[in-house]
């Protein structure tokens, strides 16, 4: 509509004028792959927030395998209660906050498998906790199991991505 001004979103606009040191901090708690977190920086700024979150999509489905690696070097076992004080540390803890819930015999199953899928794919288990029961995450981890590298490769990318976007919503909120 010509003549309306869009106000930006308050968490993006500090996000698009906080120096590129700062702003390489609060992306990184979204996603630790480097690779990721440079490009979302030099694609600042973002006009809104749909332009941030289809960047950052479009940026995961472009890491390699190594940059993978090293984004879920910084996620824990699902079930692994997180320490520190970090932002990334802190929402790991809220993200798997239904595993309170889960009972002594699906914390157990899902202890055995992660270290079947970590013998397997030789890698921890990423899966979008937020939203899903233990139960969920358990029938989840069971059924990629039984899938072959290159589909997992793009399970656990599809999986990162969602995180990051939840993430990001997060970080504009703080």
């Amino acid at each position: 509509m010509s003549g309306s001004v869009d106000v930006l979103h308050p968490g993006l606009q500090e996000l698009n004028t906080l120096p590129a040191d700062q702003a390489e901090e609060q992306l990184a708690a979204c996603c630790a792959a480097r690779t990721w977190v440079a490009r979302m920086v030099a694609s600042r700024p973002y006009a809104d927030v749909e332009e941030l979150l289809t960047t950052s999509d479009r940026v995961i489905g472009e890491l390699g395998p190594d940059d993978l690696a090293e984004a879920l070097a910084a996620h824990p076992r699902i079930g692994q209660r997180v320490g520190g004080s970090s932002t990334e540390a802190t929402w790991s803890r809220q993200e798997q906050s239904g595993m309170e819930d889960a009972d002594a015999e699906v914390r157990a199953a899902l202890r055995e498998g992660n270290v079947a899928y970590e013998e397997r794919f030789d890698q921890v288990f990423l899966v979008r906790a937020a939203g899903r029961s233990p139960a969920e995450m358990l029938t989840e981890l069971r059924r990629r199991l039984r899938n072959d590298p290159e589909t997992e490769q793009r399970e656990v990318a599809e999986q990162l991505r969602q995180i990051t976007r939840l993430r990001l919503e997060r970080s504009l909120q703080a």
